[in-house]
């Protein structure tokens, strides 16, 4: 497969149920229909093809391009769920490796063929700076104008905004820090060792590659879930797909912090296999416990990377107990579900700051929609949309799609974002037949 001159090697090409023709998402006068998308991802380009199969006029209006968020990941960045999750309306994963993991480019190509297949009336670089909800609609501030639509769906992530912890704060200047969405791959980043803070899947996964470069990794670890890639021949999401683990809500949480808890960690890499603590310890990952601080001199490590082993080893017990429960359920015979191996937790509370390149904190996202959004009210503590079935509860006319636990767990991902994309446009339909009548 080729795309803009360059292939993507060892991908086959995502392909959807029929061949489409190149559509026109250059920067066009912005047209001032009722409904404005905001977003062209997975989310805005599923509740766009849901709109236009009911016939309500909308645009789409995107910052970058189709796809622009997967377009800023690293090089090599790829699917941490198989293909087969990828399930958008209308625009499912129909291509021969059902149980790959796509990359980077080949996820943007799917999303551009998708929006393709159905003509979405996508505008392209057009940013959206404002949004203020008014008597009879909103006021949307744009990169190309003003607009008044009388509804405005925000699918623009689960989170926009790289979170770095407090302790950040203490580096010494001039030493090179970035987020993880400035990574791109080793060559780029100064000579030296390299600490990573924070470890779900994506500091999992940079940590994997930059010890493969051969740079001396340090991984600042907290708590995060885990979970064995394949059991009894299977991906671990065929198993948690066939439970009600990505139906879960935000009610069946202990907590609405326990949302920003990461996701397994594992990776797509190499056709899918384990990476977590005891992996990359073997690997010569050096592990310690979460960043505390630093002075010119030293970098400062809590002494807790045993109690976020243990926590990480109790998500995974929750998880194997889950699925046997469905399995018992069913009358199917559970995989083998192997406790956790020994592990020894000795790690360094300080380490000389000497001879360090690069720290990279991959800590997370915050939502930042207060930051553009004029209506105070509408978010949480956190600051997530207090939404019912993807409406906001306090804004008439304000809907979202693709938040982490919008409706369920699988809100924001392949898997599940067209239940919700359905629901909203359903809802929004709904709404304009009753102002009509």
């Amino acid at each position: 497969m080729r795309r803009s001159g360059r292939e993507i090697r060892g991908y086959r090409r995502p392909l959807l149920a029929r061949r489409v023709r190149r559509a026109d998402h250059s920067v066009q006068p912005v047209t001032k229909p009722d409904v404005v998308v905001i977003g062209a991802g997975q989310a805005g380009l599923s509740v766009s093809h849901e709109l236009s199969a009911a016939g309500v006029d909308h645009v789409v209006l995107e910052r970058g391009r189709v796809g622009e968020t997967w377009r800023g990941r690293w090089d090599t960045f790829c699917l941490v769920t198989p293909n087969w999750t990828v399930r958008l309306p209308g625009g499912a994963y129909a291509g021969d490796d059902p149980d790959g993991f796509m990359p980077r480019d080949a996820i943007v190509a799917h999303l551009e063929s998708y929006a393709r297949s159905f003509k979405a009336p996508v505008r392209e670089r057009v940013a959206v700076t404002a949004l203020r909800p008014i008597a009879d609609g909103f006021v949307v501030n744009t990169s190309e104008g003003e607009l008044r639509p009388k509804t405005v769906v925000v699918t623009t992530g689960a989170y926009q905004k790289a979170h770095r912890p407090a302790a950040a704060a203490s580096l010494p200047r001039g030493l090179y820090a970035i987020d993880a969405e400035r990574y791109r791959n080793a060559e780029a980043l100064p000579a030296g060792k390299i600490l990573i803070v924070g470890s779900g899947q994506t500091g999992c996964q940079i940590a994997d590659e930059l010890h493969q470069a051969g740079r001396d990794v340090f991984l600042a670890c907290g708590r995060a879930p885990w979970i064995t890639r394949r059991l009894g021949g299977r991906d671990f999401l065929a198993w948690l797909s066939e439970t009600p683990f990505f139906d879960f809500a935000l009610r069946d949480l202990p907590s609405p912090e326990a949302r920003l808890i990461a996701n397994p960690q594992a990776t797509g890499h190499g056709g899918g296999r384990d990476l977590h603590y005891r992996t990359l310890q073997r690997l010569g990952v050096n592990l310690v416990g979460h960043f505390v601080g630093a002075d010119s001199t030293r970098l400062q490590f809590a002494d807790d990377l045993a109690e976020s082993v243990a926590f990480g080893d109790a998500r995974y017990v929750d998880l194997c107990l889950l699925i046997r429960r469905t399995c018992e359920s069913r009358g199917v015979a559970p995989p083998d579900l192997p406790p956790p191996s020994a592990f020894t937790a000795a790690a360094a509370e300080s380490v000389d700051l000497a001879g360090f390149g690069a720290i990279i904190f991959t800590s997370g996202f915050r939502p930042d929609y207060r930051s553009w959004i004029h209506a105070e009210d509408a978010f949480d503590a956190l600051g997530f949309p207090i939404t019912q079935d993807g409406q906001s509860t306090v804004v008439r006319g304000l809907y979202f799609c693709g938040v982490h636990f919008l409706r369920k767990r699988k809100s924001s991902i392949f898997l599940g974002i067209g239940e919700d994309a359905a629901i909203v446009a359903r809802s929004i339909t709904g709404a304009a037949a009753v102002t009509n009548a």
